[in-house]
Order: structure tokens, then sequence, then C-alpha cells
């Protein structure tokens, strides 16, 4: 995964390696190996015998001190080096100061265990090992960072004239999906829809999450389902508007007062959702579009991922 994101974004991410001994003599030596074999030029060389390929790891990780070290000098042959000058530089004091310098600043650092991952965007520590960042989250982490000039600092004014109507036109990829939006019932969340859409947030959005039966997603840029604009507004829950037939459209958030830009329409009553996400609209034309988006569950990591449909457009006309 840090290869894909490394080759996808070649100037501007930069991995940076750090040795962390774990507490055993053979993980002291290793470390040593690579760093001896570095000044061979053979860093990674040493450090993908040792720690990429399973099999070797399966086979030093029960030897002896002594076997361990001559096996891994023979691995140094075998990579070209000159093995005399490996196994004296293997436990020279330069080279133990060294891992012994690098794993007491892991330590300091947090670090508790291998591997670990800290996240920097321009210098600055967004998750550290604490986090417990999975790896495979790492683009998606990279697509938020990138989603931030976009962002907006404070929630938009209120623009919004009671007195007329409001409608969306969701134009996908698959057609077009006509919302008649609720201003009076959910002031708050259809300002700043109206206000995401005609400042064009919405253009070429993925439709990240559709379950077959529940709801079809979208309103976040990046697709992963973790984006937002920048800003949040509280709920506008009204009792008489419920999720209870297909085409009922909420606005998605992670608790209450936490809604975004993200939206979601239903596929078929979902009354499970009532009184806990806003409804603010619904679905006058297009009901046959929404069954046609392809199906995408970001949870269901049983299936080969798929190429989500696309929100192109929402345009908002006022009568």
């Amino acid at each position: 995964m840090l290869k894909q994101l490394m080759n996808q974004y070649p100037n501007q991410v930069r991995l940076v390696y750090r040795n962390f001994a774990v507490g055993h003599t053979l993980s002291n030596i290793a470390i040593q190996a690579a760093e001896a074999a570095a000044l061979q030029d053979k860093y990674w060389e040493m450090h993908d015998v040792l720690f990429t390929d399973y099999t070797n790891w399966q086979v030093w990780a029960s030897m002896s001190e002594s076997d361990f070290t001559t096996w891994v000098t023979q691995q140094a042959g075998g990579l070209g080096m000159d093995t005399a000058k490996f196994a004296s530089d293997l436990t020279s004091a330069a080279i133990v100061a060294k891992v012994t310098t690098d794993t007491n600043a892991a330590v300091a650092a947090g670090l508790n265990s291998t591997p670990s991952l800290f996240v920097l965007f321009n210098n600055e520590l967004y998750f550290a090992p604490k986090d417990q960042l999975n790896f495979n989250l790492l683009p998606s982490v990279y697509k938020l960072f990138e989603l931030q000039p976009r962002q907006f600092k404070s929630c938009p004014p209120v623009a919004l004239d009671a007195s007329k109507t409001y409608t969306a036109t969701l134009t996908t990829s698959k057609g077009d999906i006509v919302i008649e939006l609720y201003p009076k019932e959910a002031p708050t969340t259809v300002n700043a829809f109206v206000f995401l859409a005609q400042g064009g947030w919405y253009a070429n959005v993925p439709f990240h999450r559709v379950i077959e039966g529940f709801v079809a997603q979208t309103g976040d840029p990046t697709g992963t389902g973790l984006g937002g604009p920048g800003f949040e507004v509280g709920n506008d829950i009204v009792s008489t508007l419920n999720f209870d037939v297909a085409g009922m459209v909420g606005m998605a958030n992670s608790g209450a007062g936490t809604n975004g830009s993200q939206f979601f329409i239903t596929l078929a009553p979902a009354t499970s959702l009532d009184g806990k996400y806003t409804v603010f609209g619904k679905v006058t034309q297009g009901l046959d579009v929404l069954a046609k988006l392809i199906r995408v569950d970001p949870n269901n990591q049983t299936t080969p991922p798929t190429t989500p449909d696309t929100l192109i457009s929402v345009t908002i006309t006022v009568k």
C-alpha cells in the first residue's frame, strides 16, 4: 500500500524508514546487519532478505545468536558484499551505537511494536501509532489531505427564501434524479446543501456506498466516506418526516450535529433511521435511476473493488 501511494503521488509523498529493535538479541543483530549492509550500499537488499522474504524470516527467527550471525554473513555474500568487511561492521561500536540511538528515539516517540506508522502532512503530525492507523488506509488519508483546500472554515450564511420552492436535479452517470427539498422543515440542512451545490462541491462525486434494499450515499469528493466540507451543522429532525418509503433524502452523519456534505437516498423503507438523521427532501423523479446505480458496499471486503457511479452535478432550481 505504501508503494502504491508513492507511485501515485511521486512528488508529494516521501517515506522515511527508521530502525526499531523489539527487545530480543536477534532483532538487534538483524538491524545491525541492515546497517552494515548500508555501508556497502545494500541496505534495502539486506532488509528484504531479512524482513520481506517470509520464508527467510521463519528460518532465522529460531536460530541461535551465533548461527544467525553466520547465516546473515552468508546472505551478505550472496548479495555481492565483501563478507569480511560486513562481519567487521556487523558488531562494530558505531553500528551498535546507531541501532541503540534509533531504538531509543523510537521508544521516545511512542512506538511499542512494529510496524508502526507516523503520518505527517506538511511536517504536521496527523496520525501516530496510538491512532492505530491501518496501512491500507493511507490512500484514503492522502485523499482527505488533498480535499483541504476545497473545504470551508465556517457554516454558510442563511440565504434561503422560505416563500419559494427549491428543487435539486442530480445529474448522475445513470441519468437524472429530481428531488423536492424541504426548506421549511429542514432550513439549516437545505441551506447548507444549496450552498454546496451552487458552489460546485457535488461535481463528479462518487456514490461510494450503495446498499441493496437500503440507501445510496454520496457527497464526499474523496469517495472514502470520510470527507466533508470542513463545517458541520445540526440536525433538523421533524417527527412528521420519516424514511418510510424509497426516495427519501437524508443527511448522513457520524452523530447528532455532525452533518456535512454527505447525503443518502433510501432505496426502500428504512424506518430504523427515523429520528437519527435529517430528512430534507424526497425524490419526485428518478427512482428508476437509483435502481440502476452500481451496488457498492465499503464494508464488504470479500468482493473485488468496483468503480462506483458518479454524481456529475447538482443543479438547484428556485421558484
